[in-house]
């Protein structure tokens, strides 16, 4: 099993690189074009890594930013192939200089967070009222800020929260659970399977407590609890 498993990843790998090739491409030629690739191409790679996506609950459609957790590559391409939205995410500038993918965050224009610069907020802020004001794009954030091995939610970076509300948005909470069981980065495995994408009730933070970001933190680790509780499903 483990050797299918292993066998798997790179089948996942090969998938993603190929698919991620076409796109760069087919970007770069058609940039009219970029929402629908990024979606149908998104759709194709969930197919050939035989995933299924279930979805509990409705995104809101006045939704400004998502937040969700993260566990992998598979997060990303979840969303994009389940939303036709043109997301754009908000990704560490390491990743933009990554050989292929890079060049797909550049030609998609996606957002680049240098977390080493202390002016790297201002650029955010810059960048998220770009997406909302002038690219009509709605924005995309994992507040871990990183990749989680397990199932607790790593603290939230404070960043997310400041945007928020900062602009005075409408936040759609996300979770995501079994991507990990489709491509597993940390232990390099692969498999299929079911992603569960639960969407949590919008937040329009202008109307929102105080303490709005601690208790989506906290609802987002209950749910994670809870489909691994009842449903077995791992985050």
């Amino acid at each position: 099993m483990k050797i299918f498993a292993r066998l798997r990843f790179y089948y996942a790998a090969f998938v993603i690189s190929t698919v991620v090739s076409i796109m760069i491409v087919l970007l770069y030629l058609f940039p009219k074009h970029k929402p629908w690739i990024l979606h149908t191409f998104n759709k194709v790679m969930i197919f050939l890594l035989g995933a299924k996506i279930e979805t509990v609950g409705q995104p809101d459609e006045r939704a400004q930013l998502y937040l969700m957790n993260h566990q992998g590559i598979v997060d990303i391409i979840t969303m994009e192939a389940l939303l036709d939205k043109n997301l754009r995410w908000a990704a560490k500038r390491e990743l933009f200089e990554v050989p292929w993918f890079g060049l797909l965050l550049k030609n998609a224009e996606m957002i680049s967070i240098d977390r080493q610069d202390r002016r790297g907020l201002i650029k955010l802020m810059k960048d998220v009222k770009e997406s909302l004001e002038v690219m009509h794009r709605p924005v995309a954030i994992f507040p871990e800020g990183t990749r989680s091995r397990d199932q607790k939610l790593l603290p939230f970076k404070e960043g997310a929260k400041f945007i928020a509300e900062k602009f005075g948005l409408v936040v759609q909470p996300v979770v995501i659970v079994g991507s990990k069981q489709i491509v597993n980065e940390h232990e390099k495995t692969g498999g299929s399977g079911t992603i569960k994408v639960i969407f949590l009730p919008a937040i329009d933070v202008k109307k929102a407590p105080e303490d709005w970001y601690k208790r989506l933190h906290d609802d987002m680790q209950a749910i994670i609890d809870k489909q691994l509780s009842e449903h077995d499903v791992s985050r």
